[in-house]
Order: C-alpha cells, then sequence, then structure tokens
C-alpha cells in the first residue's frame, strides 16, 4: 500500500490558495456535514474545543471519504501530544504559540523518526494503515506538513529566523491572540493591528513559506488573501451556526 498523498502540502508548496473553515464542534457528524460543503481544508482544533484524541479520530475517519483536507491543530508543541495525533493519521499539524526558531525546529522534530527527529516509532498505527504502508517510517516526512502558529510580538520579531526552519511549511498568524499581545484583547480586527497582519503575511510569503490566516470576516479574508495569504479560513463553524440560527430565530421573533 502507498503512502497517502498530502494534497494540501502539496497545494500550499505549489503556491495554490486553499480555503478552509475552522471546526470547534467536536463530533464526526458535524464534521461529516461540513467536509462535504467545498472547503479545500477544515480545521479540527484542540487547543480551543473538547476535542480529544478519540473525537479528531473520528473525524478524521468522517472526512476521509471527501474530498477536503483535515488538518489538526494540537494544544501545545508537545512531543508526546503530536506523535499520539500523527499516529491516528493526521497528516497536517498546527502548532500553537511558537515563539523562535528553536521552538520551530523541535515542532518538526516532533514529527520526524530518527535520526532526523525525535517522533516514537510505532508500526501498527492507523497511520500506517496498521502496518500496510511500505517504508512508512523512511518516508512519512515527504507527506507530512508542518505549520507554526505565531501570535505574539516576539514571534513577529523573530519571524524571518521561524519561517527559514527547514521542514515548516506554513506560518499561520493567530489574529486573536496576537490583538491581545499588542494590547488589543478581544478583537481581531483592530486598524493599528490589521497592517501588522499584513506585513506579516508578505514576510512569510517573501521567506518562501505558506502563510495563513482566520477570520470571520469576509473584508478581512479578502484583504489578506490579497496580501499573499494561501490557507486562509473564511469562517468557523460555531460561527457560522450560531449567528445563522439567531438570524432565523429574529425573523419570526422580532
Amino acid at each position: 500500500m502507498e503512502l497517502p498523498v498530502n494534497s494540501f502540502k502539496r497545494a500550499l508548496k505549489a503556491g495554490k490558495r486553499q480555503i478552509g473553515l475552522w471546526c470547534s464542534l467536536s463530533h464526526h457528524y458535524a464534521t461529516e456535514l461540513v467536509a462535504g460543503s467545498g472547503f479545500d481544508w477544515i480545521l479540527l482544533d484542540t487547543e480551543h474545543s473538547p476535542n480529544d484524541l478519540e473525537s479528531v479520530l473520528r473525524q478524521l475517519q468522517a472526512a476521509a471519504p471527501y474530498p477536503t483536507h483535515a488538518v489538526v491543530r494540537v494544544p501545545w508543541n508537545d512531543m508526546v501530544t503530536i506523535k499520539r495525533f500523527l499516529d491516528i493519521g493526521a497528516q497536517s499539524i498546527l502548532i500553537p504559540y511558537v515563539q523562535n526558531a528553536d521552538e520551530a525546529k523541535n515542532a518538526v522534530a516532533y514529527t520526524r523518526y530518527p535520526p532526523a527527529g525525535v517522533r516514537g516509532v510505532a508500526g501498527g498505527t492507523r497511520a500506517t494503515r496498521f502496518a500496510r504502508v511500505k517504508d512508512y517510517a523512511k518516508r512519512a516526512h515527504e507527506e507530512l506538513c508542518v505549520l507554526v502558529q505565531v501570535e505574539t510580538q516576539q514571534a513577529l520579531d523573530n519571524l524571518e529566523k521561524i519561517a527559514a526552519v527547514e521542514g515548516v511549511d506554513g506560518v499561520f498568524i493567530g489574529p486573536a491572540d496576537l490583538h491581545a499581545s499588542l494590547g488589543y484583547p478581544g478583537e481581531t480586527n483592530n486598524p493599528k493591528v490589521m497592517p501588522v497582519i499584513d506585513d506579516a503575511i508578505r514576510r512569510i510569503r517573501k521567506a518562501g513559506k505558506a502563510p495563513g490566516i482566520l477570520t470571520g470576516v469576509e473584508a478581512d479574508a479578502r484583504r489578506w488573501i490579497e496580501c499573499g495569504g494561501l490557507f486562509v479560513a473564511v469562517g468557523a463553524d460555531t460561527g457560522v451556526l450560531a449567528r445563522e440560527t439567531e438570524k432565523l430565530a429574529a425573523k419570526f421573533k422580532s
């Protein structure tokens, strides 16, 4: 059996824009519903949602028959956590709160088997198709996509060094945490921060890596695509469900 191809990684490398949806509902039924909606990628979040390893496994299985690509955001830049999500078949990992090149190097190392890294070796995992993928341990890195998240002033100061780390495929701007870091907690489109994000996206692209971001505001999404964003999440399942059900209720209760 051949190693599954990571279409998302290949699209980013080719400079092909990928439009995504953030998924925090933490249930395979909801994930299957949006997996067929036409997005290039969906983000299964475990940092700010009640997802766990088993629920993400079920969501990966639910999304598998659809053309969308599932990216998993792990809760932290942690060797054990990343290993476990890779073993259940995640091929693209978003790692939060990466502050410098050393932390980016660690993130990459956690996805690589020795001698290139420190990922623990297990033969009969879902990632290996239960030991059916030929030479998985030697070739896994070819189809793994490592995305690191920058969300503070310190990370922005180190942006070029982070982007230069071999094995980092993309750099994601965390807009909410970045706003908080710059003194604007609870905001995601402050006029003083927006140009900072614009510049960061251009810097990532100039460094030869794929820039990514999340926003539920259409104008902001288009702005950041124009700046060079390559993997842009244009909404979240929780936001779509909450806002659209509010509108529906208001039609009949106003």
